[in-house]
């Protein structure tokens, strides 16, 4: 198949993109290099340059032949940014989206795989948090992530465009090529990463006075390649006429300070924490159940434990001390 890959030069969409290359799909990847990283994106799969909510760049991608479907991971995606600039994220995640299905429809691709997130869930009323759960988002990241995943379900009754949208938890780790590194760093373990090997003198923990067992919160996270091969098992169940929204994630939550001294053992280095205040729009607790994407899918995290992805995240940043060089 042709599959068109919105952000495959990102993170986890360029560890997708390594995927689908590997079985055998022909891949073009839509990227406005803002975030992504020319040199992520493999050779074998096309990239072409622009933006998601610019219609004559999608008229283009899509003319060059047809599009079997779209996975979209392209998105704006800092939390606490998002609660200061609100209307840069409906506009990105949701405006420009639209312009994505539109062109869908336009040229006939019915079928889209969409990287959705666990911040739809807003504070958990339960943990583990499930699909069946309210959709409440404390932060307009997840507002507009959700509604985007409503505009879905309309343009499915509409005009036929079905989906599957992954509510994923906190990706981590990397593949043997491929990591992440992001200008500037927001995430936690490349955070503490960077403390490890001296690009940084401390790392903050935003918040030490969560209702969690040491203060600081708890996430769930799931290896990137693992989520890579979420998104290739919700391809092949489009392509069987199933449809529907899965949580990713590994069921199983560390909080910061676990984190921090799991990077410790595994680098052998001190790590310096730094408390400061909260962020707002962070909730204290998000842990996942993906027995849905288990028994629907047939997805099952294969390097689950904390250690085994922050180990995989330290080899690629020792291999890569200057991230991919751009």
């Amino acid at each position: 198949m042709r599959i068109l890959v919105t952000g495959g030069a990102g993170y986890i969409g360029s560890v997708a993109v390594e995927e689908l290359l590997r079985i055998g799909h022909s891949v073009v990847v839509l990227d406005n290099l803002s975030k992504g990283h020319r040199a992520a994106v493999l050779p074998g799969a096309d990239l072409a340059i622009g933006e998601v909510g610019d219609r004559d760049a999608l008229d283009r991608v899509f003319g060059t032949g047809p599009v079997d479907a779209v996975m979209h991971f392209a998105a704006d995606s800092l939390v606490g940014e998002s609660m200061k600039v609100p209307g840069k994220y409906f506009r990105s995640n949701l405006c420009e989206g639209l312009q994505l299905l539109d062109a869908m429809k336009a040229h006939g691709t019915s079928k889209i795989v969409f990287s959705s997130t666990a911040a739809v869930y807003g504070e958990p009323v339960s943990v583990p948090i499930r699909e069946t759960d309210p959709s409440s988002p404390s932060n307009p990241y997840g507002a507009s992530k959700l509604g985007f995943e409503s505009a879905l379900r309309w343009y499915r009754e509409a005009y036929g465009i079905r989906s599957i949208r992954l509510r994923y938890f906190n990706a981590a780790g990397a593949s043997e090529l491929l990591g992440e590194d992001h200008d500037p760093e927001t995430h936690l373990i490349p955070l503490i990463l960077e403390v490890a090997s001296g690009k940084r003198e401390a790392v903050d923990i935003f918040g030490t006075d969560y209702e969690t067992p040491d203060g600081t919160c708890i996430r769930d996270y799931v290896h990137v390649t693992d989520l890579a091969q979420a998104h290739i098992l919700a391809l092949g169940a489009l392509d069987d006429g199933r449809e529907g929204v899965y949580n990713l994630g590994n069921g199983e939550g560390y909080s910061v300070r676990e984190v921090v001294d799991c990077a410790c053992r595994v680098t052998g280095e001190e790590i310096t924490a730094r408390e400061v205040g909260r962020r707002p729009g962070d909730p204290a607790i998000l842990v996942a159940s993906s027995d849905r994407a288990v028994r629907e899918l047939g997805w099952r995290p294969r390097q689950a434990e904390i250690d085994e992805i922050v180990r995989t995240a330290w080899q690629w940043h020792v291999a890569h001390p200057g991230g991919y060089g751009e």
